[in-house]
């Protein structure tokens, strides 16, 4: 086990495993009923809306994440990420690294912020 696998919160390790095994069930799993996510500044709503936005986004084109850095800062874990898969890159950097800033409620993920890393974190 490395050190960074070591810091993931569990819930944080779900997101990332569910994630990396294109598992639909459980990526939602790892959400609060009235979750929020923003990704590249569009906001998605409740599970419903994540699970759209997850299986459109996350699952269909098999996206991968390598864990590159892990952080804890005022309660909110930031977890920077090398992102693969089958997606349209136009415009992105190569690598893809991301940082997704979580904040957890109650074991799981009730908030999601996905920035390019080095980008500011929108509110």
């Amino acid at each position: 086990m490395t050190t960074i696998s070591k810091r993931l919160p569990q819930p944080v390790a779900a997101y990332i495993r569910a994630t990396n095994e294109h598992d639909a069930a459980a990526f939602i799993a790892c959400f609060t009923e009235d979750a929020e996510v923003n990704d590249a500044a569009r906001e998605f709503r409740g599970t419903e809306a994540i699970r759209a936005w997850s299986e459109r986004e996350i699952v269909a084109p098999r996206v991968t994440l390598e864990v590159l850095d892990v952080a804890e800062i005022n309660g909110e874990v930031i977890v920077t990420t090398k992102v693969d898969g089958n997606f349209d890159r136009t415009g992105l950097p190569d690598p893809v690294i991301i940082d997704h800033h979580v904040t957890l409620a109650s074991e799981r993920i009730c908030r999601l912020t996905c920035v390019l890393a080095g980008t500011a974190k929108r509110a």
